[in-house]
């Protein structure tokens, strides 16, 4: 007799795999660890195949589980989509969406009220983290969207909007811009801001030096604040104590902002999330909250 991919079976296999832990993805399906291992070796046992390994790090998919990964999305997301069109229900679940902390800072506070107000029976995570580490948690499924940063000039993306860099300190006109090397408080060097401040300066041949570093943006605007470097940031994350510098540094480029998806079948509720982005920050009818001028 043929056996059957039981949809519990699928989600809890589902939670391991995003999450990597069998202790964190108990928490998610409602189940104590012991009965997600038991579901585990159930699963092995009708597919045939040992899906799961043990890492340092916790839980890995072996390549059938790679393989199993890929349908079980597209099974949970066919059967989601059935039951909501037949009973009506509301969306309800988890979801874990990924951005940078700019876009935390700037973005999600409006997003996150207007989805909820709509649709009050989700649970959404988020994962704070540069677009270089939100691509990694894309691919290991540790996400099921993320909003990510490309280059100006980027093709083969669809984009949501552009975002300016734009450099900030805490006064329109710092002593420190009249100084022979111009002190910087900078990001991550593979991030697009970093890369993009250094390049503007090597070009316009502006002497600079990297004073200090951080991988919060918390901690650049706090160093900004301080009076001790000038930083940079996306326009629209400037905050109101905060200058931005128009005049004495060479212009900086814009930032694509684009929407990725985890999966190639998302579930109605990732899809719903995503359309509302979409909806929300492309240009045109803006939310309430969104975007306003500082």
């Amino acid at each position: 007799m043929m056996q059957s991919l039981d949809i519990p079976l699928l989600r809890s296999f589902l939670a391991i795999a995003r999450t990597g832990s069998i202790s964190a993805a108990a928490g998610q399906v409602g189940r104590t660890q012991s009965a997600l291992s038991m579901q585990m070796r159930r699963l092995e046992d009708i597919t045939r195949q040992p899906l799961l390994h043990r890492t340092g790090q916790g839980m890995a998919l072996t390549a059938a589980g790679e393989r199993l990964l890929a349908q079980a999305e597209r099974i949970l997301a066919a059967h989601d989509e059935a039951l909501d069109a037949i009973t009506g229900r509301a969306l309800s679940g988890a979801l874990s969406v990924g951005c940078p902390e700019d876009y935390l800072t700037s973005f999600f506070p409006a997003l996150l009220r207007g989805f909820a107000a709509a649709h009050p029976a989700v649970d959404i995570e988020i994962h704070c983290a540069p677009t270089v580490e939100l691509h990694g948690l894309l691919r290991r499924r540790r996400v099921d969207l993320a909003l990510t940063s490309v280059a100006e000039g980027a093709t083969g993306v669809a984009l949501l909007r552009e975002e300016p860099l734009v450099w900030v300190a805490a006064d329109p006109a710092p002593a420190f811009l009249s100084d022979p090397v111009l002190p910087l408080a900078l990001s991550a060097p593979e991030t697009l801001d970093h890369r993009a401040a250094r390049m503007a300066l090597d070009q316009a041949g502006r002497a600079y030096r990297l004073a200090f570093a951080s991988a919060s943006l918390a901690g650049l605007l706090a160093v900004a604040r301080a009076g001790l470097a000038v930083s940079v940031v996306t326009r629209s994350a400037v905050p109101g104590d905060l200058y931005v510098l128009a005049d004495g540094l060479p212009p900086l480029p814009r930032l694509g902002v684009t929407l990725s998806q985890a999966s190639d079948n998302p579930s109605p509720l990732a899809r719903a999330f995503a359309d509302y982005v979409t909806c929300a920050l492309t240009d045109g009818p803006r939310l309430k909250g969104v975007f306003e001028t500082r």
